[in-house]
């Protein structure tokens, strides 16, 4: 597995750590359909919501943050109406979170940004 795969996977299990550690129910992880990926779709009480998360080892091409592009959350809002519409629960409200994580000095550091659109 090349090193940025690694990172991706660890960093994906730190967010899903954190989440649950918050309270959240982790209801799918890496769902995929033919337009993409959804990372983590989790439940908040009666909240869906699905989070990006992005991992970054230094800041050479931006933060991690700055990595979850407008067009990006366009895709994720079609991607969560697409998982919605498979799905018979339905939820009081939905957001959509970007958990960005950012390696420094050996540490992952957890930037947690809820409702991004």
């Amino acid at each position: 597995m090349a090193a940025k795969d690694e990172l991706g996977r660890h960093g994906e299990q730190v967010a899903v750590d954190y989440l649950l550690a918050h309270g959240m129910q982790i209801l799918d992880r890496n769902w995929r359909c033919p337009d993409g990926e959804i990372d983590v779709v989790a439940r908040e009480g009666r909240a869906l919501v699905v989070v990006e998360v992005k991992t970054r080892s230094g800041r050479t091409h931006g933060t991690a943050f700055e990595a979850v592009t407008v067009v990006k959350l366009a895709r994720l809002r079609r991607l969560t109406g697409r998982w919605l519409a498979e799905r018979r629960e339905r939820f009081d409200s939905v957001r959509i979170d970007v958990i960005a994580l950012e390696r420094f000095a050996g540490d992952l550091v957890i930037r947690h940004e809820r409702g991004v659109c």
